[in-house]
């Protein structure tokens, strides 16, 4: 997913981050914050990303999920953090009606379908609380905003055409959170919860709301289960889905903000 900057009338701060296996870029107008407390603030929410990383990273044998996925330790002997995104991973559950379901993949619990965007949202929170007048961090598809671009706009995010990386399907406003899963970057990673094998039938989903924790993994649902799932996103309110699916033909919610 790409971020579209809609003006050049206050020169934003620009920061790329390679962290949680990916790049996260942070566009910042600081407003009236001083330009070095915006790049301390920038500063500190990389710091919560590789924080986020060291402690759910899979891939690490040493992380903490890691450990409590192989049974060496158990919740109570876990970060403080990770009992509150195992919580927020059972809403997302319940909310995609089973459909993102990090309790049904194989090697044990893997939060991992959430936990990028609840960096990123997390990383997103230390920004507007130093004091920037707006933000937009892109932490690979998974985006947080608030404030404005500028007076009288909004951010907007470009999606990626599944089977043409040059070009976008469309264009969504971005109030808050806007979460894109797929297997056009990463080939079959998703799997259906219901059979344990690989997820087939939708080559996008996106879904937009305003906590990027929840947008993330309700896109992963819809990822998984293609229509049913997007049934599910439809009834969660402030959330509304979009897919692409692999025959080329989309659905949506009906309250997808698509702008030109």
């Amino acid at each position: 997913m790409t971020a579209v900057m809609t003006q050049a009338a206050a020169l934003p701060l620009a920061h790329t981050e390679h962290v949680m296996g990916t790049t996260v870029s942070f566009t910042v107008l600081a407003g009236d914050l001083p330009v070095p407390a915006a790049r301390a603030a920038v500063q500190r929410a990389c710091a919560v990303l590789h924080e986020a990383d060291a402690v759910f990273s899979t891939w690490d044998p040493r992380s903490p999920v890691s450990r409590l996925r192989r049974g060496e330790a158990t919740l109570a002997m876990m970060p403080a953090d990770v009992a509150e995104v195992l919580a927020l991973c059972r809403l997302a559950k319940a909310a995609s009606r089973g459909w993102f379901d990090p309790w049904a993949l194989p090697g044990g619990v893997d939060p991992t379908g959430l936990v990028k965007g609840w960096a990123v949202q997390r990383a997103a929170d230390v920004l507007r609380q130093a004091g920037a007048a707006a933000a937009l961090v892109n932490g690979g598809g998974d985006l947080a905003a608030f404030g404005a671009p500028a007076a009288g706009q909004r951010w907007r995010a470009g999606i990626r055409h599944p089977w043409r990386p040059d070009a976008l399907a469309c264009i969504v406003a971005v109030r808050a959170a806007v979460a894109t899963s797929g297997s056009y970057e990463r080939g079959a990673h998703l799997i259906d919860p219901a059979t344990g094998r690989p997820a087939g039938g939708v080559a996008s989903a996106t879904v937009t709301g305003p906590s990027l924790a929840l947008a993330d993994a309700l896109a992963t649902a819809l990822a998984a289960g293609g229509d049913q799932a997007l049934a599910a996103v439809g009834l969660v309110a402030g959330y509304e889905g979009y897919l692409i699916r692999a025959d080329g033909s989309e659905a949506d919610t009906g309250g997808v903000e698509f702008v030109s």
